[in-house]
């Protein structure tokens, strides 16, 4: 049997690259939340400078979903990341010891050694990623309990830092949500700032957390999707096995929102350029939701329906790897040139990421809400690219017909619709889903002037879109002869033969 990953084990192997020194650092962070984003993403950056002797801060993770921290402290709150995929081209196998966590607290059973993190005056970064949903509002006492929401902890815990100190200057911390939301350091703030009302805390209070505290704007982007599936072959090659073993892909990408001081005080984030601060993160958003985002969203329709199921089999065949990157550079990126100066080089990695082999992204699973994406994602650049070639994207237009094929429907059951893929039927998970069923079941057989008429009216139908897309010159006329032309011969010969003609 082999030896679990743990600190006498990293100590017996020098060439795992885990110094002595890299434990004896002090706890500088508090990071809500254990999940593979974290570790793979954040805990990942630390533990680079650390190594770098530039950082020299050790993490405490506070565990808030339900179950004990075992499987932590059975490996001293070490664990493995292997980074595996393509960059610039080429392929990268690398795995690293990450020995940033000094431990972690299980939030339920050992609140009090929580809050007693507040007392350390080396502690002045709090990082968190507890989904989407953990930046709500609950109305809730955060005295004398253990808060249910993470905005409750977290007044709970600044409250425990004004007190300890007296609301002395500088003694506030640096905040940064990673959660998935727009302006996520606002949000969290003003939901903090609310709660405090809500809980009647002192005047001062309020005010200490306004001028000693930063909440910082945050974006992150990282694949990381956990274990992987040749797991035990993985640990058999590395000589010890890990419970904690995770998958991250090379590309990663941390831009906050932040000044000097914040500069000063993230200081690990000199060691990768790859981490951000800067006054202003819109371009970083903006090229993601545009690029990445975007790209997937007008192409998974055409991918799926010419029988791929996965990204990287998409960008395996010749002709989607084509229609992807055709979208990406020569459609999507003039759009955003402008406003983001490093989106040239993003939508390279972009692509490197799409021919990830080691990452299986189902292209179901990336048509959830498509229609709303498309919306969010896409319809600003259609009219952005028209404004600037009077012209529209061929082939986002052809993804865009692609994406009202695999929204029609063959069946309803109980308000859940499924489309068809040859003899396989697919769920439709679109919350318009009966709206695309109403425009489809308005026309019968394959007539191409009643397919006309609807795209048109799907078009203008401004429940969809930002904007009436009818009024795009060509923009019926084009998406409607694709989808007939999708209806006749089927999507992928079609696709194909398009492709040649133009």
């Amino acid at each position: 049997m082999q030896p679990v990953l743990n600190k006498d084990h990293v100590m017996s192997r020098p060439e795992l690259g885990v110094s002595p020194v890299l434990f004896t650092y002090p706890e500088k962070i508090l990071q809500f939340g254990t999940g593979v984003l974290l570790r793979g993403l954040v805990d990942y950056l630390v533990d680079n400078a650390n190594k770098q002797g530039i950082f020299k801060g050790r993490i405490v993770v506070v565990k808030s979903t339900d179950g004990d921290t075992a499987e932590f402290s059975r490996q001293d709150n070490l664990y493995t990341t292997s980074i595996r995929g393509v960059a610039q081209g080429e392929l990268v196998n690398q795995r690293l010891i990450n020995a940033s966590v000094s431990r972690v607290l299980q939030s339920n059973a050992e609140w009090q050694k929580v809050l007693e993190t507040a007392h350390d005056p080396a502690m002045q970064i709090i990082i968190s990623n507890t989904t989407e949903v953990g930046i709500q509002y609950v109305e809730e006492e955060v005295r004398g309990k253990v808060p249910a929401s993470y905005p409750g902890k977290l007044l709970a815990l600044l409250l425990e830092r004004f007190e300890y100190f007296r609301g002395a200057s500088h003694t506030g911390f640096v905040i940064v949500p990673t959660e998935l939301v727009v302006d996520n350091g606002r949000l969290l703030k003003e939901i903090v700032l609310k709660l405090a009302a809500f809980n009647r805390l002192p005047d001062e209070f309020l005010k200490w957390i306004e001028r000693e505290n930063s909440f910082c704007n945050s974006l992150v982007d990282r694949i990381v999707p956990g274990k992987p599936k040749e797991l035990e072959e993985l640990q058999q090659e590395a000589g010890y096995t890990d419970g904690l073993w995770i998958n991250a892909e090379p590309f990663l990408l941390w831009a906050i929102e932040g000044d000097e001081r914040i500069r000063s005080i993230l200081e690990f984030h000199r060691a990768d350029e790859r981490m951000l601060i800067a006054p202003d993160i819109t371009p970083y958003r903006e090229q993601k939701l545009r690029i990445l985002n975007g790209s997937h969203t007008v192409s998974v329709p055409l991918g799926y329906l010419s029988g791929f199921n996965t990204v990287v089999e998409c960008m395996e065949d010749a002709y989607m790897r084509s229609f992807f990157r055709t979208v990406i550079i020569e459609e999507i990126l003039p759009t955003i040139k402008s406003i983001c100066p490093q989106a040239p080089v993003f939508a390279e990695d972009v692509l490197d990421r799409f021919a990830n082999p080691y990452i299986a992204h189902k292209l179901l699973s990336i048509t959830f809400q498509e229609s709303s994406k498309m919306n969010a994602r896409n319809v600003k650049t259609l009219t952005r690219y028209y404004e600037q070639h009077k012209t529209l994207p061929a082939s986002m237009c052809l993804g865009f017909a692609a994406m009202l094929l695999f929204l029609r429907p063959v069946k309803e059951e109980n308000g859940q619709y499924s489309g068809r893929r040859g003899t396989e039927e697919y769920v439709i998970t679109d919350d318009n889903a009966p709206v695309f069923a109403a425009y489809w079941n308005s026309i019968t057989g394959k007539d191409a002037e009643a397919v006309k008429e609807m795209v048109k009216k799907i078009a203008a139908d401004k429940r969809l879109w930002e904007s009436d897309l009818s009024l795009l010159p060509g923009f019926t006329e084009t998406v409607a002869a694709h989808l007939n032309g999708m209806l006749q011969d089927g999507v992928k010969a079609y696709a194909g033969s398009y492709s040649k003609v133009s």
